[in-house]
């Protein structure tokens, strides 16, 4: 989806429509979680700072996030997908990867079935997408952003490695800014120089990470599109607006954050063995604090007790901005999911 946040606001309030806008953020403190096409032309962007985004965009209007909103939006997008395969993976309330190679509809064309997609989303949600065709995950993904808003990008079979020569190293799905400045210093800008390193080299230099960047930039990415995706973790934290410097303070926002924590992992009918304390300071370091326990625990009073041990585990050396508790080693991962039989990466479908 375009901007999805932003454009669910612009959608229920007709007053915003073609105004830079920015979903939360706002206060002295506040973050940006999204922000509209017309405030993105002022450097406006997720993650920065409400302050920020004020003084880039002095026009800039900021609205309240609505997760119940998106949701529900959410729901009747993915129930259009469904309405063409049943391997849909959903990513994020705005993105899912969908696998057509056979399809409710017998249609002989992905990139067709891409279109009617997106024409079907603006005429019964009313929001604008964009889609990424190609024959696995990670060129559809890097494809889906390349004709953002609104459009599509199809990567044919025979055009896969010459578009991935070509590309920006900073659009390859998994390179994040720290990375990209790293190969940067190491002479990788684009595809063709990421290719022209071996795998040893790639392994040495970015470890684990090595060989995924070897074999992308190759075209082989031999993920399926997973219908049944198990969470591995769940978590909640709080920015606050003012640093914290006494551990009762933090005590009392460790009790929210649990009971927000107990009541996701109730709705989602999980829990958990290994609790993450993560602290933001006020320089912004950030630092983890994890402990994995000998049961699983889903109850709001053993995440807080659980959490303050692990506050209390060292003295902290800074005031924090920032608490969040996160469970991972979640019960749902010793359950059998039958494995659907894995595509071949040349997906044989006309595109």
């Amino acid at each position: 989806m375009d901007a999805f946040y932003a454009s669910v606001a612009q959608l229920d309030n007709p007053e915003l429509r073609g105004k830079p806008i920015a979903v939360g953020g706002s206060g002295r403190r506040g973050v940006i979680s999204a922000a509209s096409y017309e405030a993105r032309k002022f450097g406006v962007k997720s993650a920065m700072s409400g302050n920020l985004a004020a003084k880039l965009c002095p026009e800039l209007i900021f609205v309240k996030t609505d997760f119940e909103r998106y949701t529900e939006i959410s729901k009747k997008i993915r129930t259009i997908f469904f309405d063409y395969t049943n391997l849909v993976e959903p990513l994020s309330l705005d993105e899912a990867y969908l696998d057509v190679t056979e399809n409710k509809k017998g249609h002989p064309s992905a990139s067709l079935i891409a279109k009617e997609i997106r024409q079907r989303i603006f005429t019964e949600v009313g929001l604008t997408a964009s889609a990424g065709i190609s024959i696995n995950k990670f060129i559809a993904k890097v494809a889906s952003d390349y004709h953002k808003p609104n459009g599509q990008k199809t990567v044919n079979p025979e055009e896969v490695l010459e578009f991935l020569e070509v590309l920006d190293i900073r659009k390859f799905y998994g390179v994040g800014k720290v990375t990209a400045e790293k190969m940067y210093q190491k002479g990788i800008f684009t595809g063709i120089d990421l290719k022209n390193k071996s795998l040893d080299y790639l392994e040495n230099h970015f470890g684990k990470s090595g060989a995924y960047y070897y074999h992308v930039v190759r075209g082989i990415h031999t993920s399926p599109v997973k219908p049944n995706r198990i969470r591995k973790s769940l978590a909640a934290e709080r920015t606050f607006s003012e640093n914290l410097s006494s551990e009762i303070f933090m005590l009392e926002k460790l009790n929210h954050i649990s009971e927000e924590v107990a009541k996701r992992l109730a709705k989602n009918k999980v829990a958990g063995k290994t609790m993450t304390l993560k602290i933001k300071y006020s320089d912004f370091t950030l630092q983890t604090r994890s402990k994995t326990l000998p049961y699983y625990v889903s109850d709001k009073h053993l995440i807080l007790e659980t959490a303050k041990s692990l506050l209390y585990q060292e003295a902290l050396h800074n005031s924090v901005r920032l608490l969040g508790i996160s469970l991972s080693n979640l019960n749902t991962e010793t359950k059998k999911v039958p494995e659907k039989k894995s595509l071949s990466v040349q997906l044989k479908i006309d595109f």
